[in-house]
């Protein structure tokens, strides 16, 4: 994923984690949405025409159309007030995608960082998952937090690393990132606790979306 492209992953997932826990309205998060999900399918599309069947350049592109989807999936929802079942999912789908691009950054990549990063990525969207598709309204203040802390562990920092040319991946760094992924999820957990947002109406909850 470009250093562009995932900054704005970053921005997109505080804004829907914050959406989550009731601090952000769902209509003012779709416009958000809509701007991201569009430059996460617009660009991809780009580069896979210019790719000339180059295959390392085609599985980039690849993955970053589950972004784009699934963010103006969320931007229609929140503009519609559609429930969001068919968005959960679509975030199974996705979480499965993200376990395999995961593993195949640790082996045909050689990427552990991003590996981690991937892994990360599908234990939020099987939240999104288990929020939207199968109804666990327990669990949206926990996946919020959670989408708050992974907006900036996977793609705020590496993304200002990235763009600054000062990215690098080894072992050593990618258990740093695993470390702080398991401790935002225990937060995430923690705070949870604390049960739905406040204001939260049934009828938001179905509609609220995730990243």
């Amino acid at each position: 994923m470009s250093s562009v492209g995932l900054l704005y992953v970053g921005a997109v997932l505080f804004i829907n984690g914050l959406m989550l826990i009731g601090v952000v309205p769902g209509k003012s998060a779709a416009i958000l949405n809509f701007f991201v999900g569009t430059m996460q399918v617009v660009f991809p599309t780009i580069i896979l025409i210019q790719a000339n069947n180059d295959l390392p350049t085609i599985f980039g592109a690849a993955g970053l159309y589950l972004f784009g989807f699934t963010y103006l999936y969320v931007g229609i929802l929140q503009v519609t007030g559609v429930s969001g079942e068919g968005l959960g999912w679509f975030s199974l789908f996705v979480a499965v995608c993200a376990v395999v691009i995961g593993a195949l950054q640790f082996t045909l990549v050689g990427d552990p960082v991003f590996g981690v990063i991937w892994l990360t990525w599908a234990v939020l969207w099987f939240l999104f998952f288990l929020l939207l598709a199968l109804g666990r309204d327990s669990l949206t203040y926990a996946t919020g937090w959670f989408t708050i802390f992974v907006a900036h562990i996977t793609g705020t920092i590496p993304a200002f690393f990235l763009l600054v040319g000062r990215y690098d991946t080894n072992a050593g760094l990618a258990l740093l990132v695993t470390v702080a992924a398991v401790a935002a999820l225990a937060a995430g957990l923690f705070l949870g606790r604390k049960g739905i947002p406040r204001g939260k109406t049934s009828e938001e909850g179905a509609a609220v979306s995730p990243a």
